[in-house]
């Protein structure tokens, strides 16, 4: 029958504390306890027996006897909590333990606190004869039990205490040993052998693998003194300390030495440190009296300069618990708080009330702190008065790994910041004077340039003059020839420099370029001469590109002219189109925006540039030819069209291998144009009879060359020097077929407005921009709408005529 029970209240975090503190949960069974199980079914003359400890709803068997070492359910620990507990029950818990089980008597497993963490039980089939004694002897035994995990419990600890004093012995800097004293043939306790010694033995003391060694055989000459000093701490227990030389490495050596109790182990403790060093220049302070004043200053100096260093630092260390208490604080950080609040800290003082007169202070560190508190390690930058720090805070962690407060290491970085500041300043100083550098460059190369078409130009109309002058007007043809070619001259420098700052007018459009190649290659063999083979490795399935051909045709013209240039005695051109994809790092290292592009690279088998020069091959007016040969501006050209592109050029080369040039273009995603003719083919001109034009130009010159050309096609023409009078006459006019303005116009309104409340005023006008400043931004980066073309000046009038043809037409 069960025997009716007390309950007793336990805390469950309390128990779990107490059964945690043990550290066996997951350790398995503990054969230590079988003997006593054995025991405990002996006494009570049953056939199984078992220890168990409680786990979250179960109890875990830490030993067993007759039975399997499973762990039994248990819902409720407390049925298990009174000093015996016995039971017949079938569905008492722990009968689950032997199969057939009709009799169980559990004793509790109470430590001195008076936790119950466990229990003692015994099981049968049968119930047998149960007496006071047995109920009494099996109490005993479960305190047995207890009083045994509490010497396992001990000896952990006490093992975890040695492994850290090992860790200690083997760690640190000073040499120590442990010696034992013998009796040898100069008399009892003549002698002593190194019984333990740590590896900084060797560094010290400069003789390796002591363990073992006696002292007269290791060092004869001098084993007699080292007997005495240590034999009188070993006969009088009085430790020692004192210097000496080891004769046999030639060190001087600090020692300390105490006896290890009891007197019987004949044991001796040494604690000692290399001090050769010093010993030796205090040695020659002996040495030289004359310049002693001197050398003691110097040192004085040295030691003072190293506590300078330490104390000086500008790393403020405060390490706080989790209540905000100080406990450790360097003097740089003390000095530093009393500068900032007037108060000195000192361990043991709340945070907050440091910085009680300075709240703003307080509401910057108070959140940070309280961040490292809940756990997280982070590094701040913070600004308080004129100061900048950079904080590292941290978690302060006791053995455990618990959590018990927080430090931080506080680095003063104003300066650093100021310095950083100045650098930058210079650095920008440096580009400046870069780009005044290039801008000289840039003025004096077009000054030179356009000093000589000035002067074919204003020669031609000089020439001219006094022919026409003398009545000889047919001998003009050939200055009006030369006069023209200075113009197209200068128009083709005009469109390099703005090709080079990226500002020349495009047309972009979706376009696979490997379709250029056909016409493209024939166009380079006739260019570059018989003497250079042209090779062309096209892609499959290459990307279409938005993309300007008619630039980009010229664009790979001019580094074939270039690689024909540095093939003197011949060699081969090869064009090779690829499908690039750029990922971020390579991307970063050449000036790209990760993603897809289509590249276009030209190389050559010619003498190569040297670093130094390829360093500046794309600046303005740059060039290795000689005088009169070339402009410099045929890579500046390649570099700026690439760039107003959305692309990068990059170019690699090797002295006496070659040269290769590649066009980096973004990708489209659209399809490309299916027309195979990129270029605009001259047709003949259609007479449109009764067109109406409307010419806005602030230029006279500009609009009297406009309007006559435009009346001899038979169109009638009106002029406006700016937009506002161009809409004025827009909206008196019966009809306007199509609209010419420049692009940068006086007035208030640049041609992009004006062409914008044009078609507002008539839908679907025609519109033709002409402009010597291409403007990107004002004609929407050259994305023009339907019914609109841009021609830039200068240009020849028969192209005016072709595009207003064209657009009349259209």
């Amino acid at each position: 029958m069960d025997q009716p029970r007390q309950p007793i209240i336990i805390d469950p975090a309390r128990r779990q504390a107490a059964i945690e503190r043990y550290r066996i949960l997951g350790t398995g069974t503990e054969h230590g306890l079988d003997e006593l199980a054995r025991l405990a079914a002996d006494l009570c003359g049953v056939p199984a027996a078992l220890v168990g400890l409680h786990g979250r709803g179960q109890l875990i068997l830490k030993a067993a006897h007759g039975l399997s070492p499973q762990a039994v359910p248990l819902d409720d620990p407390g049925i298990l909590d009174e000093a015996v507990t016995v039971s017949e029950a079938a569905d008492f818990p722990l009968m689950a333990a032997l199969p057939g089980a009709r009799f169980c008597a559990a004793a509790a497993l109470r430590t001195r606190e008076g936790a119950a963490i466990g229990t003692l039980a015994v099981l049968a089939p049968a119930a047998p004869e149960w007496t006071e004694g047995r109920a009494r002897g099996l109490a005993v035994l479960a305190r047995q039990v207890v009083a045994q995990l509490d010497l396992a419990s001990i000896a952990a600890e006490g093992t975890e205490r040695d492994d850290r004093y090992r860790t200690l012995f083997e760690a640190m800097d000073e040499g120590f040993c442990i010696i034992e004293f013998l009796d040898g043939p100069e008399g009892p306790l003549s002698d002593y052998v190194h019984v333990e010694a740590n590896p900084a033995y060797t560094r010290n003391a400069g003789i390796p693998d002591v363990v073992g060694q006696r002292v007269r055989q290791m060092v004869p000459d001098e084993a007699g003194d080292w007997v005495e000093r240590y034999g009188a701490v070993l006969r009088t227990g009085k430790p020692i300390r004192f210097e000496r030389e080891l004769e046999k490495t030639g060190r001087y050596l600090s020692l300390s030495a105490f006896r290890i109790e009891p007197l019987s182990r004949r044991q001796v403790a040494v604690l000692f440190q290399d001090i050769t060093a010093r010993r030796r220049a205090e040695v020659e302070l002996v040495q030289v009296n004359a310049t002693l004043e001197a050398r003691i200053a110097e040192a004085v100096a040295q030691r003072q300069v190293l506590a300078d260093v330490v104390e000086g630092t500008d790393a403020f260390v405060l390490v706080i618990d989790r209540d905000g208490r100080l406990l450790a604080i360097n003097g740089a950080a003390t000095a530093e708080i009393a500068r900032l609040c007037g108060v000195a800290p000192q361990v043991g003082d709340r945070l907050p009330e440091l910085f009680a007169a300075r709240p703003e202070i307080t509401a910057i560190v108070t959140p940070m702190w309280q961040r490292a508190l809940s756990g997280e390690a982070f590094v701040e930058t913070l600004a308080i008065g004129d100061r900048h720090y950079e904080v590292r805070y941290n978690v302060l962690r006791d053995a455990m790994g618990v959590q018990v407060g927080a430090y931080q290491f506080v680095y003063d970085v104003t300066d650093r910041l100021e310095e950083q500041s100045r650098l930058a300043a210079a650095e920008e100083a440096l580009r400046q004077a870069q780009k005044m550098e290039a801008v000289g460059q840039l003025t004096g190369g077009l000054a030179h340039d356009f000093n000589n078409l000035l002067a074919g130009v204003s020669g031609a109309f000089e020439m001219i003059g006094t022919r026409l002058s003398q009545g000889r007007g047919r001998d003009v043809e050939k200055y009006l020839a030369a006069g023209q070619g200075a113009t197209r001259r200068a128009a083709a420098l005009t469109h390099r420099l703005l090709a080079f700052s990226r500002r020349q007018t495009l047309s972009p459009r979706p376009l696979i370029v490997n379709r250029l190649m056909t016409d493209l290659v024939e166009l380079v063999q006739r260019t570059v001469g018989p003497d250079i083979r042209v090779e062309t490795i096209a892609a499959m399935g290459l990307w279409p590109t938005l993309v300007d051909a008619n630039q980009l045709e010229n664009a790979i013209l001019n580094l074939c002219i270039n690689a024909r240039d540095a093939m003197p005695e011949g060699g081969q051109i090869t064009l090779e189109t690829a499908n690039r994809w750029i990922d971020r790092r390579t991307a970063a290292a050449r000036g790209l925006e990760p993603g897809q592009y289509v590249t276009i690279c030209v190389s050559d088998t010619g003498t190569g540039i040297d670093a130094a020069t390829l360093e500046r091959v794309f600046d303005p007016f740059f060039t290795t030819k000689p005088q009169g040969e070339g402009t410099g501006l045929g890579l500046s050209m390649v570099y700026g069209f690439a760039r107003q592109s959305n692309g990068h050029v990059r170019i690699y080369s090797e002295v006496g291998q070659g040269t290769m040039v590649c066009l980096y273009l973004p990708r489209h995603l659209g399809e490309a144009d299916e027309t195979d003719d990129l270029t605009v083919a001259a047709v003949p001109l259609a007479r449109v009879d009764g067109k109406a034009v409307l010419v806005v130009d602030d230029e006279p010159t500009v609009r009297m060359l406009v309007v006559d050309a435009l009346e001899e096609m038979g169109h009638a023409c009106a002029e406006a020097g700016d937009g506002p009078e161009g809409l004025r006459i827009l909206d008196a006019a019966e009809r306007i077929d199509l609209l010419i303005t420049d692009v940068g116009l006086p007035g208030g309104m640049n041609g992009r407005q004006v062409a914008e409340a044009a078609r507002e005023r008539i839908p679907g006008l025609r519109i033709l921009f002409i402009t010597g400043y291409a403007e990107n931004a004002v004609l929407n980066h050259g994305h023009i709408a339907p019914g609109m073309e841009v021609l830039t000046k200068p240009f020849a009038i028969e192209d005016l005529r072709m595009r207003v043809d064209r657009l009349l037409r259209e």
